[in-house]
């Protein structure tokens, strides 16, 4: 009975994650899918929900299994053949520890949009030496060489 239940708590991860990619493809700002800054905004938080809630189902199965094999290790009346925590059961601890993480920070993007609304800055372009210096106009070009040398001298 406890395998049905892990399985089923991890394959609901399994399809919640894959919810949850889809949400946070939409709720990103790179995408043109999604409508206005506040609701993709709203709908990234939807996404780390989903996540969070993708990683306590597998972080929940895990531990349910991890829970069974240390009871039955441990238990001195058991004759069945006894199991030990493998690799598996890591992998998926970490699994779930990253998809609670991802998920936490998808839900602290809507409360960077909540502030004030981003001003753009005008670029004024940058002023060279060679610009700023004041030109004279000769009929005849001056063949002596520049008195410093900098960068714009060779430009």
């Amino acid at each position: 009975g406890y395998i049905q239940a892990c399985r089923g708590l991890m394959i609901s991860a399994v399809c919640l994650g894959f919810f949850g990619a889809i949400f946070g493809l939409v709720g990103m700002k790179c995408t043109k899918v999604g409508g206005s800054d506040q609701t993709k905004a709203k709908i990234a938080c939807l996404a780390g929900l989903i996540f969070i809630l993708s990683g306590l189902c597998s972080m929940t199965s895990c531990s349910l299994y991890a829970n069974r094999i240390t009871s039955e290790f441990f238990d001195p009346s058991f004759v069945a053949q006894k199991y030990e925590l493998g690799a598996a059961l890591f992998i998926g601890w970490a699994g779930a520890s990253l998809c609670i993480i991802g998920g936490s920070i998808f839900c602290f993007s809507i409360a960077e949009n909540s502030n004030s609304p981003r001003r753009g800055y005008a670029y004024n372009g940058a002023a060279s030496v060679m610009s700023s210096r004041p030109k004279i106009h000769n009929s005849v070009p001056d063949k002596t060489p520049p008195k410093h040398f900098d960068k714009n001298a060779y430009v």
